[in-house]
This record gives C-alpha cells, sequence and structure tokens, in this order.
C-alpha cells in the first residue's frame, strides 16, 4: 500500500512549474513574475500575439534559456540547478515539435527520424528502423516517404515528419511551438485532428504555443494567454487569462476576447509598443 501512496504522490505532482519566471534579454523584459503549474497529462495551449513570450517559456522549459528571476522546475527539479548532464538527460524527456519542423536537409526522411535514437540510445538499426516506420505511421505518412529529402516533401508533411522524431524518444511531454504556421485552414485543422489522434495513443503532458484559436480551442484542456510586457499597465499580470477552452470568449479582459476575434492590438493599455517577433521573443 505504501508503494501505491508513492505513485499516487508521484502522479499529483505538476510535471512542469514555472515559479515567479521573469526572463530579460538587455533592456527587454519577455517574461515577468509568470506563476504557472502544467499537472500531467494535460494539454495546454499558450496564446498570444507576437512578442509576447510564448517560444520563450517553451525554450525556459527545456533549459535553453535562463530565467533572470525565479525558477523554472521540471518533475521537481530546478532545470538552473542541473549539471549539463543532468540536463541531457531530463532533455531527453521532451519532445519538441519546431515551428518550421527543423530537419535536416541533407538526410532523408528516415534519418530524420531516426537521429535522436542514434544520438541518446544503443538500439540497433534494425530496432530503429521499427521506430522509424512506427513513428510515421503514427503520424500518417507512408514508408515510401522515408528515403525522401525534406525539401520533396510539403509543409504539412514536414510537419508530421517532425512529430514523427519527437515522439522517436518516447517523451513524457510534447513541446509544439506554432505547429500550424505557414498553414493553409483546412491543412491547420488537419495538424489540430494530428494533435489529438497522437493525445489518444500517447496520454502524455502537451504544451502547445500557438496564435491560431481554432487550433487552441481544439486541442487543449486549457489555455493560458500571455501579453507583451511592454504593453502591461503598471503591476498587471501578464497572464490575462487562464482557464477553460470554452470559456475564454466571456473572459473579463477586453483584450483576451481582441485576440480571440482577431483584433489584437485594439485598445492596448500601456506604452502602446507592439513586441517584435524577430528577436526570438514570441
Amino acid at each position: 500500500m505504501a508503494r501505491e501512496s508513492g505513485n499516487e504522490d508521484i502522479q499529483d505532482k505538476p510535471l512542469v512549474e514555472a515559479r515567479g519566471l521573469g526572463v530579460s534579454f538587455g533592456a527587454q523584459t519577455v517574461l515577468r513574475d509568470i506563476d504557472l503549474v502544467v499537472p500531467r497529462g494535460q494539454t495546454l495551449a499558450i496564446i498570444g500575439e507576437s512578442g509576447c513570450g510564448k517560444t520563450v517559456f517553451l525554450k525556459t522549459m527545456i533549459g535553453l534559456v535562463a530565467p533572470t528571476s525565479g525558477e523554472m522546475l521540471f518533475d521537481g527539479k530546478n532545470l538552473q540547478q542541473l549539471s549539463e548532464k543532468e540536463l541531457t538527460r531530463q532533455r531527453i524527456r521532451f519532445g519538441f515539435v519546431f515551428q518550421n519542423a527543423a530537419l535536416f536537409d541533407s538526410l532523408s526522411i528516415e534519418q530524420n527520424v531516426a537521429f535522436p535514437l542514434r544520438q541518446h540510445t544503443e538500439m540497433t538499426d534494425d530496432e530503429i528502423r521499427e521506430v522509424v516506420l512506427a513513428r510515421l505511421s503514427e503520424v500518417g505518412l507512408a514508408p515510401d516517404v522515408m528515403p525522401k529529402k525534406p525539401a520533396e516533401l510539403s509543409g504539412g508533411m514536414r510537419k508530421r515528419v517532425g512529430l514523427a522524431r519527437a515522439l522517436a524518444m518516447n517523451p513524457d511531454i510534447l513541446l509544439y511551438d506554432e505547429p500550424t504556421t505557414g498553414l493553409d485552414p483546412i491543412m491547420s485543422d488537419v495538424i489540430g485532428e494530428l494533435i489529438l489522434e497522437t493525445r489518444k495513443k500517447h496520454p502524455i503532458t502537451s504544451v502547445v504555443v500557438t496564435h491560431d484559436m481554432r487550433v487552441a480551442q481544439k486541442v487543449a484542456d486549457r489555455i493560458v494567454m500571455l501579453y507583451p510586457v511592454a504593453r502591461l499597465a503598471g503591476d498587471e499580470p501578464q497572464i490575462l487569462y487562464d482557464g477553460e477552452p470554452g470559456r475564454i470568449e466571456s473572459a473579463r479582459d477586453e483584450r483576451v476576447g481582441q485576440f480571440v476575434r482577431g483584433e489584437a492590438g485594439v485598445g492596448d493599455q500601456g506604452s502602446g509598443v507592439r513586441g517584435r517577433g524577430s528577436n526570438g521573443t514570441n
């Protein structure tokens, strides 16, 4: 019984937790005093316009960006206190689906999906090929894509390959960075369905960063909206909304409604300076 109690304690502990998290690049503050808990098994969508810090939050989650203040915990561990070896061990538990798929142009699709397996496991070639075939099948791609190069595939297919690669290591958490960017509405819906199907097959924690409200409402259990720090009035919180997808349209803060309606930037308080995604602060 004691063992079961211990397992319950682990399951109750959040997988990701930001405590008073702040990130600045020089004089530009991108994240300010963020308190956010992501329970195990939840699919969280983080929304907000360009410059609000969505992608920076993801990068902080995996230790690629160091907090200026506060702390980021993964499975109870402060990433900034880990050695490089320990941090690498933790990062293997993440699957990252990049905005532009981030495939290696010179490698075949098979080699791209197999890459993390060759880097971090001692699996045989046959075992790796079996995993590659299984992951490609899960994302709706046939074996005949394996010898092709990324340039031979459509944007939607490259996104699928990126997801297959992210799943290769059986991660504990999947991070999606703008998964529908550059896709038309039809293909965006297809990617949304793919995220849902992936969740059914792999009931793990997921964080989806997106500006696409349709996708956020479709795939998420919970939505958090960030707002650019430069346009906040005084000490108001950067998180404007944290709740169920079905309630966001009736949020009290008018800026949330403006974003949902595609009117972001209208009637903003604060400095009125638009955030710039070109600085990597999305």
